[in-house]
């Protein structure tokens, strides 16, 4: 049990029975949007700082977020859903090898956010949110996997687990690296999952 609710719309809404009001809504991307960019920021995180990077009062943003490990779980939480979410899309308007390295470029912005937000929470907390990432993650994973080796263009023995290994370093990279190195080691990854040609 995570101890953070799986309803991402009706957390801290007001209202248990339904989704946030269109204002409350708006409020609540503002905060994880500004929690976002704050957390890359030297120092703890703030929640006062949030509030007025939003232009809110701290009263909204306790009601939505009554602790600042609420906010950041949430930040990375909705950081993992942007990224599986990408994965089905891309393989629509790419050819499978590209749609991964497609999807391995927004990888780069989710290890960063992962970085920031598991050094700013507590142990257990990182824990579990590891814990309960890596499930829809690696199903993104193979979704596109499975769509390369269907193609011929990923090699067959390549599992989701494989890749989730080789791209966790990226969240131990610091941002010039992620920025500079980063790209290149995941266009090697890719290299490496095209099939051996005789």
């Amino acid at each position: 049990m995570s101890g953070y609710p799986d309803d991402l719309n009706g957390h801290m809404s007001g209202s248990a029975s339904g989704p946030l009001r269109a204002d409350a809504q708006r409020n609540r991307e503002r905060i994880l949007q500004a929690a976002r960019d704050l957390v890359h920021e030297p120092g703890e995180l703030k929640l006062n700082a949030v509030a007025k990077a939003c232009g809110i009062g701290q009263g909204t943003l306790y009601r939505h977020f009554p602790t600042r490990e609420d906010l950041l779980a949430e930040v990375y939480r909705r950081e993992v859903g942007e990224l599986v979410a990408m994965a089905a899309p891309l393989l629509v308007t790419h050819e499978p090898l590209d749609a991964l390295a497609a999807w391995f470029d927004r990888v780069a912005a989710y290890a960063r956010v992962k970085r920031d937000v598991f050094a700013a929470v507590e142990a257990a907390t990182w824990s579990d949110l590891a814990a309960h990432s890596l499930g829809p993650i690696g199903e993104a994973i193979e979704l596109l996997l499975a769509a390369g080796r269907s193609a011929g263009s990923i090699r067959p023995d390549v599992e989701a687990r494989d890749v989730i290994v080789l791209i966790s370093w990226l969240s131990r990279l610091d941002d010039d690296e992620l920025g500079t190195r980063g790209p290149r080691l995941l266009s090697i990854l890719v290299d490496g999952l095209r099939p051996h040609r005789p």
